[in-house]
Order: C-alpha cells, then sequence, then structure tokens
C-alpha cells in the first residue's frame, strides 16, 4: 500500500469518524422532540393517500399540505384531546372516590364473593383473598399511590405548558414538510444509505408496509374496541364509560384474550350484583361484538402486510411503553418488524429458507 492509498483511507476514515460524531450530536440535540418528530412521520405516511388525493384535485402541493394537516387536526387531533380530558376527568374522580372512601369496595367484593361457587370461595379463602377488609384496604393504597402519581403528572404537565404547545407545533410544522417533501427526502436518504440499493429498499418497501400494518391494525382496530366498548358500558349502565373503553382499547394490543381483560370483569360484577340482562349484554357483545371486530377489520385493514407473530407484538409493545411511554406501542411493534425484515432480507440474499417466528 502506498503512502498516497494511506492518506486516503486515512482521510475516509476520519471522515466517517466526523459524519458518525456529527450524528451523534444532532441526535442529542433533536432528541427532546424525537417524540413529536416521530408522530409526524408516522402521519405524514399514513395521510400520504390522502395529500396525493388533495393534490390532484387542488393543483398545488402547499394547498394540499394544508388541507390534510387540517383534516389530521379536526379528524384524530382536536377528538383525541377531547377524550383524553374525559378521561383524565373520570379517571381523577375514581381515584378521588377510593380515597375518600366512597367507593365500597367491600360491599361489592362480598357481593361477588357469595355468588361464587364453593369450591372457588374455599380456594381464595386458602390464598388469604377471601377478606373484603383486605381487599378494599389494597384498594386505597392502591388509590392513594395513584393520586400522588397523578398530582405529580399535573405538576409536570403545567410546568412544562410551554415546551408541550413548542412540540405539539413542531410536530404539525414537520409533518406538513414531510407530507410535501416526504417522498423526495425518502428517495435521498436510500440513495445515501451505505446499503447496496437494491436491499435499502426491500427495508424501505417492508418498513412503510410495517407502519401501516401496525396503525391500522393495532391502534385503529383498538380504538374501534374501545369506542364499541363504551357503548356496551354505557348501555348496561356502567359508570366512566369513557375510562372502561379506553382500557378496553389499550387492552386490546394484548393477543388472545385482549379486551375481554375488561369487559369480562365488568360483566362479573353486573351478574354478581343482579344486574342480569346488562351483564349477559356486555358478555354477549364482548364476544360477538367488541371480540369480533378484530377478526373482521383487522383482514381488512391490514392483510398480510406484516408477518410479526401475535408474541413479538406483545412483548416489544409492552417493552416500547416501559422505554418510550405512549410512543413505544408504535415504537415496539415497528423496531420489532425491521429486525425480522432484515433478517429475511439476509436469508434472502444467502438463498437460504427464510426462519419462521410463529
Amino acid at each position: 500500500m502506498t503512502a498516497k492509498t494511506q492518506a486516503q483511507t486515512l482521510e475516509k476514515g476520519g471522515f466517517l469518524v466526523f459524519l458518525a460524531l456529527v450524528s451523534l450530536v444532532l441526535l442529542y440535540i433533536i432528541w427532546p422532540f424525537v417524540a413529536p418528530l416521530l408522530w409526524a412521520t408516522l402521519a405524514a405516511i399514513m395521510f400520504q393517500p390522502m395529500y396525493q388525493w388533495f393534490r390532484a384535485r387542488m393543483g398545488g402541493s402547499n394547498r394540499a399540505a394544508i388541507a390534510t394537516l387540517l383534516v389530521i387536526t379536526f379528524a384524530v387531533i382536536i377528538p383525541a384531546f377531547m377524550i383524553g380530558g374525559v378521561v383524565v376527568e373520570q379517571a381523577t374522580s375514581v381515584v378521588v372516590a377510593f380515597r375518600e372512601g366512597r367507593i365500597d369496595l367491600a360491599g361489592w367484593f362480598n357481593t361477588v364473593y357469595g355468588a361464587l361457587p364453593e369450591a372457588v370461595r374455599d380456594s381464595l379463602d386458602v390464598e388469604g383473598l377471601g377478606t373484603a377488609e383486605m381487599v378494599q384496604e389494597r384498594a386505597q393504597e392502591l388509590a392513594l399511590e395513584s393520586s400522588g402519581l397523578i398530582a405529580q403528572q399535573a405538576v409536570s404537565i403545567t410546568g412544562s405548558a410551554v415546551g408541550f404547545v413548542l412540540s405539539f407545533g413542531i410536530g404539525l410544522y414537520v409533518a406538513y414538510f414531510l407530507l410535501r417533501d416526504g417522498r423526495e427526502l425518502g428517495e435521498r436518504v436510500l440513495d445515501h444509505l451505505p446499503l447496496a440499493q437494491d436491499v435499502a429498499h426491500q427495508l424501505a418497501d417492508r418498513f412503510l408496509a410495517i407502519v401501516r400494518a401496525t396503525i391500522k391494525g393495532s391502534m385503529v382496530v383498538g380504538l374501534v374496541q374501545g369506542a364499541l366498548g363504551s357503548i356496551t358500558y354505557w348501555i348496561a349502565g356502567m359508570p366512566s364509560v369513557v375510562l372502561l373503553g379506553l382500557l378496553t382499547a389499550i387492552f386490546s394490543l394484548v393477543p388472545a384474550i385482549g379486551p375481554a381483560v375488561v369487559w369480562a370483569p365488568v360483566a362479573i360484577y353486573l351478574l354478581a350484583i343482579g344486574d342480569i340482562w346488562q351483564g349477559v349484554l356486555v358478555l354477549v357483545s364482548g364476544v360477538a361484538v367488541i371480540g369480533m371486530a378484530d377478526n373482521v377489520l383487522r383482514p381488512i385493514l391490514v392483510g398480510r402486510d406484516t408477518g410479526i407473530p401475535d408474541w413479538i407484538i406483545l412483548v416489544t409493545t409492552l417493552g416500547g411503553i416501559a422505554a418510550m411511554g405512549l410512543s413505544g406501542i408504535v415504537v415496539g411493534p415497528l423496531v420489532a418488524g425491521l429486525f425480522l425484515a432484515a433478517w429475511a432480507v439476509l436469508a434472502q440474499e444467502r438463498g437460504v429458507t427464510e426462519v419462521t417466528w410463529e
């Protein structure tokens, strides 16, 4: 190797190190706004067909992007804020009622406990779970801890109101440019990736498919199941129906059992207190309406866009929530999908049969 070649190799290596350092510094700088940037990117991907529809009829990319943002704002963001406000109000009222002892959980427990078969009651007694006083005490302890957590979050949100408004504005601003220039920007990024072009485009195609499948298959189906659950609980006369609906939507992310984690205890409680037709209604709706919504909607919305097994979705969703909060609901399955896609591309390049994760 000549001195000139050594110098060129050293210069190239130094440039790569410099590029890596600059990229890490940039990531550190924008990290406080990584959540709004993530949601802006997801919104641009999901609403790109709508943007193209507006563009074909309005004849301008700027006007089409603005129209799409207006739809996102009034159809998604504002309803989300309204529902969130109701959920916070209902959750706070439940916590306060527990803390003040206005919810007679001991009486409810005695009612349900008395309606259980004798064998089940004996098992609960053996496990030390057959005492209403203990249940009431544990529930009040949980309520006190929850109220403290809600107070901390309220102070945090109030103290960072300016930061929230700034993040919200940045998210909309970035979504505007990603809607308008996202395709061209994506092509430039793919051209500059240190990967073979065919591999880069395969990963990009699978990434877009995974994003659409994750959003439509998890969030949209979950929202539909939550809405159906709220209607069912309202007809059955349950309190805090919006909160229960949100819990139904969240637990719909759990494979196999899903929303039954919420509607089954509600049905058992109603049957135990003597509200027979209400309990039967919740049971029938849970099985035939809420449960079937997933089976009907998921194939229509998702099809075969992604082959991520349910157990991987469950683990990565919970891990994503633990690591990133609300954004982890989407980020976890996305990372899992990219992981599986990368290994599938590698297997295809090497001519190896793709590994089945089911």
